[in-house]
C-alpha cells in the first residue's frame, strides 16, 4: 500500500483573501476578490511564521483523505490544526484487513507474517473465549509501523504552510508527497510564500 492523499476540498479561499484587508478597514468588505486582494494576501501570507500577518490563512479550510503508515501518523499528529474528522479503526477493522496488503513495501515480510499469524489466531477463537482479548492485544502490539490506515482530515492553509516549511526536506518520502500535494492546492504557493521562505 502506498501513502496517498485524495478527495481534497478547499473552502473559503476568496473570503479569507478578502478578509486579509480587514485590519485597514473601517467596515468589513464583502465584495468579490480582485487582483489587489490577492497581492495583499500574498504579501501578508508570505510573512514568517509566528509574526501574525498570515493569520488570515486560517480561513482557507481544507478537507482531505489521507492513507498513511503508522510511522507517518505519529509525526503528523503533532500539528494542532491537522484534525481528524474520522478515521479507520483498528478496533473495528483490523481483522477485516490482510496485514500485508495494508503495509508499505518497505515493511519487513517477517513482521507481516507474524502479525498475520496473530490475526489468524484471533479470528479462529470464539468471541466468548476469555483469552481472545489477550490475543487481540498481542496483535495490536505487533502491528508494524508500516501498517497503513486512512482518515478524513481538516486543516487550513496556515497550518499547511507550517507543515510544508518544516517537512519539505524530511527523510520520509511521504512528507515529500505531502508537500507536492500542498503545492497543487489553489493559490497555495503564492498565498503562503513558501517558495520564498
Amino acid at each position: 500500500m502506498d501513502f496517498n492523499i485524495k478527495n481534497t476540498y478547499v473552502y473559503g479561499l476568496e473570503r479569507a483573501v478578502k478578509a486579509s484587508g480587514n485590519p485597514m478597514r473601517t467596515e468589513i468588505d464583502n465584495s468579490p476578490c480582485d487582483e489587489k486582494d490577492f497581492l495583499r494576501g500574498a504579501k501578508l501570507g508570505s510573512a514568517r511564521n509566528g509574526e501574525g500577518h498570515d493569520n488570515y490563512l486560517k480561513g482557507i479550510l481544507v478537507h482531505l483523505d489521507v492513507t498513511a503508515p503508522l510511522y507517518w501518523w505519529k509525526q503528523a499528529q503533532r500539528y494542532h490544526w491537522f484534525d481528524f474528522v474520522s478515521s479507520q479503526s483498528t478496533m473495528h477493522c483490523l481483522l477485516k484487513f490482510k496485514v500485508g496488503e495494508q503495509c508499505v513495501s518497505e515493511t519487513d515480510p517477517r513482521v507481516i507474517q507474524i502479525a498475520q499469524e496473530k490475526a489468524d489466531e484471533v479470528l479462529k477463537m470464539d468471541l466468548a473465549d476469555p483469552k481472545r482479548t489477550a490475543k487481540w492485544r498481542e496483535l495490536v502490539a505487533t502491528l508494524p509501523c508500516g501498517f497503513c490506515l486512512g482518515a478524513t482530515m481538516t486543516t487550513n492553509y496556515q497550518q499547511l504552510k507550517t507543515m510544508y516549511l518544516q517537512r519539505r526536506h524530511h527523510k520520509l518520502n511521504e512528507w515529500h508527497i505531502f508537500c507536492a500535494w500542498c503545492e497543487k492546492l489553489p493559490h497555495f504557493i503564492e498565498l503562503t510564500g513558501v517558495d520564498k521562505l
